[in-house]
C-alpha cells in the first residue's frame, strides 16, 4: 500500500511539474509571437510569394505550434536563417524553433546544443542537371563542377558517392541555396545538388523553363527532415514535438480542418477523446488550452492537408507523398499515443 501510495505521489508531483512553463513558453507568451527560423528560399518548404505571405510545409508547421501555444497561426514571425547561422540563431535564442528543411543527423542532435523533436519530411540527396547536358546518371559526373549550399549535408554526400567510383568534381558553395540555384541557372555549374524536394520545388515553381532540367533518379541518402529547439527547456520541447504528432494522429484519425469540431462533438472512441481534449485532460501536461489540438487541426489542418497545400497535385510541384504518407497508406510517419 505505501508503495502505491508513494508511486502516486511522485506521478502527481512529475504531472505538476510538467505543467510549469519553462523559459522559452515564458518568452513566447510575453512577446506573443513564435520567432520561426526558416529556409525562405526553397518551395514546398519556406518561401515568400510576391506580396511577402509566407508559404510552406516548415511555415504551416510553425503556425501549428503558435495555435497551440497562443490560439492564432498568425502569431509568428519568420526569421530566414541560413545552413551556416541556423543552429547558432537557435541555441542563442535569437528563434523559439529551427523549422528549415534541416536533416536529424546524430552529430547535429548530441553536440549543438539543439535537440529534434521529430521528423517531419523524408527525403534524400538529389542531383539536378541540363537534360541538354545528355547526363543521365549520377556516374557521368566525372569531371562536372557542381553548386552546393554551404553547410548542408548533400555536398559530402555526392563527394562520397563519385570519390567510391574515383570520379573527381569541382564544387562551388553559396550560402543560401536561392544563391546556389543563380549560380546553377547562370552556367557557373554544371549540375546543382540539394535535397531531391528541394530540387523538385525548385524545377517545378522557381525556374521558367522546368522541361530544360533533369533531376537525376539516384537519391544519395535517406534524410529526415525535422524541426528543432534548444536544450534546456523540457516544455517547449513537448510541446513543439507533440504538435508534429497531432498533426499527423489527426491524419491517421479522420481529423480535418473542415470536420473536426463535428468529430469533437460527436466522438465516441475515448482515445479519439482524449486527443481532442473532450476527455482526459491531457493538456494539463502541456500548459495548454484543452482544446488545443481542435484549434491547430482547425486553422491549420492535418499533416495530409498541410502536405498537400504544399506539394500535393493541385501544386506546381506536384510530388507524390510516397514515404511521407502515414503509416496506415504505406508511409513512414506516425504519431505517438496520446495517453
Amino acid at each position: 500500500m505505501m508503495r502505491r501510495l508513494l508511486a502516486a505521489a511522485a506521478l502527481v508531483a512529475g504531472l505538476s511539474a510538467a505543467a510549469q512553463a519553462g523559459p522559452v513558453l515564458d518568452r513566447v507568451r510575453a512577446n506573443n509571437t513564435v520567432r520561426c527560423g526558416v529556409g525562405g528560399s526553397v518551395a514546398g518548404f519556406s518561401l515568400p510569394d510576391g506580396r511577402g505571405e509566407w508559404h510552406g510545409l516548415d511555415v504551416d508547421y510553425c503556425r501549428a505550434v503558435a495555435t497551440a501555444v497562443l490560439g492564432d497561426p498568425r502569431r509568428v514571425t519568420f526569421v530566414p536563417v541560413t545552413l551556416q547561422t541556423r543552429f547558432t540563431a537557435l541555441s542563442s535564442g535569437e528563434v523559439d524553433v529551427l523549422a528549415r528543411d534541416t536533416v536529424w543527423t546524430m552529430s547535429r542532435d548530441v553536440s549543438l546544443g539543439i535537440v529534434f523533436v521529430g521528423t517531419s519530411f523524408y527525403t534524400g540527396t538529389g542531383v539536378m542537371v541540363r537534360r541538354a547536358s545528355n547526363v543521365t546518371r549520377m556516374d557521368q559526373l566525372g569531371g562536372a563542377t557542381i553548386c552546393a549550399s554551404q553547410g548542408g549535408s548533400n555536398l559530402p554526400e555526392v563527394t562520397d558517392f563519385l570519390r567510391a567510383r574515383n570520379l573527381s568534381f569541382t564544387p562551388i558553395t553559396f550560402d543560401r541555396f536561392a544563391a546556389v540555384l543563380e549560380g546553377f541557372l547562370a552556367g557557373r555549374c554544371d549540375a546543382v545538388t540539394a535535397g531531391a524536394a528541394d530540387l523538385a520545388g525548385a524545377i517545378s515553381v522557381q525556374v521558367t523553363n522546368p522541361q530544360d532540367f533533369l533531376v537525376l533518379p539516384e537519391v544519395l541518402s535517406r534524410d529526415p527532415y525535422g524541426p528543432a529547439v534548444a536544450r534546456g527547456d523540457m516544455e517547449w520541447f513537448s510541446i513543439a514535438r507533440w504538435t508534429l504528432f497531432a498533426l499527423i494522429e489527426a491524419e491517421e484519425r479522420g481529423l480535418t480542418r473542415a470536420n473536426v469540431r463535428q468529430m469533437a462533438a460527436s466522438a465516441t472512441d475515448p482515445a479519439l477523446k482524449r486527443l481532442l481534449g473532450t476527455e482526459d485532460n491531457l493538456r494539463g501536461m502541456l500548459t495548454l488550452q484543452r482544446d488545443w489540438v481542435i484549434r491547430v487541426i482547425e486553422h491549420v489542418g492535418n499533416y495530409g492537408e498541410i502536405y498537400d497545400r504544399n506539394f500535393g497535385p493541385e501544386t506546381p510541384i506536384n510530388l507524390g507523398r510516397g514515404q511521407n504518407h502515414v503509416v496506415s497508406r504505406g508511409g513512414l510517419h506516425y504519431g505517438m499515443p496520446f495517453r
